[in-house]
């Protein structure tokens, strides 16, 4: 955390250990990081020259350095400044540099859309080889701040797998909105279903549709890609990466429009389950078996007290589970309060 501030590895485990401690020598850190003792002196040394650490103890010499690393009969000892006074010069810096950053992240985005002019108008660039296509990716997936879109085909060429999911972790770890819709025969395999279960859980939200027409992901709504045919680029993978346009929106739309019509996915303690389509609803005379059911009461006392036969009750409550995905009574139970069936 520390090291975002400009504390390498080393000082940010002395300066951590300082926060158990009111006060500690560099013989104490040593023994509590792992590091040399004269490393830890040198590092007290130079934390203190930047305010970040203060002298509580000076040794008999006047030199606390000194005596800690001779290991006199008085070594130093360091406390903490206090962090909301210290490591706020270093916020700042931080911040400043940030800033400068993004000024310059926006002058050469601008220089380069004026430069571009001549490719499509700057709406859309061509990117061509694994290499290329794999870095685009990683970019609008990590350089996204708001939402992700994505639509999931086939098996992935230019970015495995792995390196896919990493990225998608990083944007959610982010905060970042993260909405998928899958082909549903991308979902085929043991492997898929453990990393969307994991996904799921981290907040990625994720629909399924029969078909798709496109592979693509869209970052901020600012910039899509959406690959080429091979066939076009000597058998090379390759992509369109289309910035803000007409084009743009039309593709957002095209999200928009079969993330609507796409069926939900959640986790159940099984794995990962479909919602039933809207017009697969529990009838009336389900309902009724239901509500008896989750009152406890047997299949037979059921079908007495509705008139209706054991097998009766049994199909019922068989098309129930079917509906909601379940296993086993105990699951149907749960999905009926999560569906609002009660």
């Amino acid at each position: 955390m520390l090291q975002a501030l400009g504390l390498g590895p080393a000082e940010e485990a002395i300066y951590t250990a300082l926060l158990a401690r009111p006060t500690a020598s560099a013989q104490d850190l040593a023994r509590q990081t792992g590091l040399e003792r004269a490393e830890c002196a040198r590092i007290l040394l130079d934390l203190t020259a930047r305010g970040l650490v203060a002298v509580a103890t000076e040794a008999g010499s006047g030199n606390p350095d000194s005596a800690d690393c001779e290991a006199g009969p008085r070594p130093a000892r360091y406390r903490l400044t206090p962090p909301s006074v210290s490591l706020a010069p270093l916020l700042v810096q931080q911040r400043n540099a940030l800033h400068q950053v993004e000024s310059a992240f926006s002058m050469l985005t601008e220089q380069y859309r004026s430069s571009a002019a001549h490719t499509a108008g700057g709406v859309v660039e061509v990117v061509v080889g694994v290499e290329q296509v794999a870095r685009r990716f990683h970019q609008l997936q990590c350089g996204a701040q708001r939402e992700l879109l994505v639509f999931l085909v086939g098996e992935s060429i230019a970015v495995p797998r792995e390196d896919a999911d990493m990225s998608e972790n990083s944007a959610l770890d982010r905060g970042v909105d993260f909405r998928v819709v899958a082909a549903r025969n991308y979902l085929d395999g043991q492997d898929v279903l453990r990393d969307v279960r994991t996904a799921l859980t981290a907040g990625l939200e994720l629909r399924v549709a029969g078909s798709l027409p496109l592979k693509m992901i869209v970052s901020d709504r600012e910039r899509a890609m959406v690959p080429l045919d091979m066939s076009d680029s000597g058998g090379e993978p390759s992509a369109i990466v289309v910035h803000r346009s007409g084009l743009l929106t039309a593709l957002v739309h095209l999200f928009e429009k079969e993330w609507a019509q796409a069926r939900p996915m959640y986790t159940t303690s099984t794995g990962v389950r479909e919602e039933p389509a809207a017009d697969q609803q529990p009838t009336e005379g389900e309902m009724e078996v239901l509500g008896l059911l989750l009152a406890g009461i047997s299949d037979r006392r059921t079908a007495s007290q509705l008139g209706l036969s054991i097998r009766t009750v049994e199909r019922r409550i068989r098309r129930l589970m079917d509906l909601a995905g379940a296993e086993s009574r105990l699951q149907l139970g749960w999905h009926a309060a999560r569906a609002g069936w009660l």
